[in-house]
């Protein structure tokens, strides 16, 4: 049998189909539709890669999708802003267009059963993906299956307090863990940081407009407050970390989002605070620190995976 995903984002619908070896026969994306177009959008996709795979529907077990907001069980999508998305039975609809079993997940969760599943994560039964882009998200996986929580509501990374009374949050409280350890949080600290030292070497090659996270990361050896920058993100970032770790104790914890492309120059100093932080013996139970691998095809990897558990 064959297994299909799809990952809704706010730009395009990605979309792969698996064989029973978990190798991808196809993919592709199509632009999104959203609203009540978006269901319409998914099935388009649907057929152009079961067509490019050579297959038929009937060879399809089942189809799963990874799509942005939160998600109830039955594959609502209750509230997806970016997508204008309010109550919209997406699952229900996708099943009647395509006559076979869906099953919709939250986006970030269907990442991080992909990086489990066939990216970084693959080998460990209990891994933590945390994706630092625009917003910090990421998913949870216990002993091989996606953790979700009452209803499939928790597991909102971004959103655990890490310095009450803190910087304000897009979610409405403060001081929590996306306010400090996004990689917007980090652009607006370089920004900051340059106003305050026009002597900094950021200034050779960027201005207020141009500089973001990556620019900290270029200077960090060669300029003080650069240097400063990172320091002090990764305080915040290795605090959020040791928090997951402190709870779940995962065998790993993967690093996805544009923050990530740092590689060893964002994680090794990452190990050694998570380590020097870490509740108990790191000889019993360690917790590797490590870059998340499929990329942008996570959720769609992810999301084909659901069914295939």
């Amino acid at each position: 049998m064959l297994y299909l995903g799809l990952d809704v984002g706010g730009t395009y619908v990605k979309g792969i189909i698996l064989n029973e070896q978990g190798k991808a026969v196809a993919e592709g994306d199509i632009p999104t539709e959203t609203g009540d177009a978006l269901a319409g959008c998914c099935e388009a996709l649907a057929e152009r890669l079961v067509r490019n795979a050579g297959a038929v529907f009937s060879e399809i077990a089942a189809v799963g999708v990874g799509c942005p907001g939160s998600i109830t069980e039955d594959g609502e999508v209750l509230f997806a802003g970016n997508l204008n998305l309010k109550n919209y039975p997406l699952g229900k609809l996708l099943s009647e267009k395509l006559g076979l079993p869906v099953k919709v997940i939250n986006d970030a969760r269907a990442a991080a059963l992909g990086e489990s599943r066939f990216g970084a994560g693959k080998g460990f039964k209990n891994c933590i993906l945390v994706t630092l882009g625009t917003g910090v998200g990421g998913g949870i996986i216990l002993d091989g299956k996606i953790f979700g929580g009452n209803k499939g509501a928790g597991c909102e990374i971004g959103h655990m307090v890490i310095e009450r009374g803190g910087a304000q949050c897009t979610c409405g409280r403060r001081g929590c863990f996306e306010a400090y350890a996004s990689a917007r949080a980090l652009t607006k600290r370089v920004r900051e940081a340059m106003e305050d030292d026009t002597s900094s070497d950021m200034w050779k090659t960027y201005n207020l407009e141009t500089a973001d996270g990556r620019t900290a990361f270029e200077y960090m050896d060669t300029d003080y407050t650069a240097g400063k920058v990172v320091e002090k993100y990764l305080s915040y970032l290795s605090c959020g970390l040791v928090n997951l770790c402190n709870i779940f104790r995962p065998e790993a914890i993967l690093i996805g989002g544009g923050v990530s492309a740092q590689g060893s120059r964002l994680t090794a100093p990452l190990q050694k605070l998570v380590d020097k932080e870490l509740f108990g013996s790191t000889e019993y139970a360690p917790v590797q620190i490590l870059c998340a691998s499929l990329g942008s095809k996570a959720g769609s990897y992810g999301a084909a995976a659901i069914n295939m558990q």
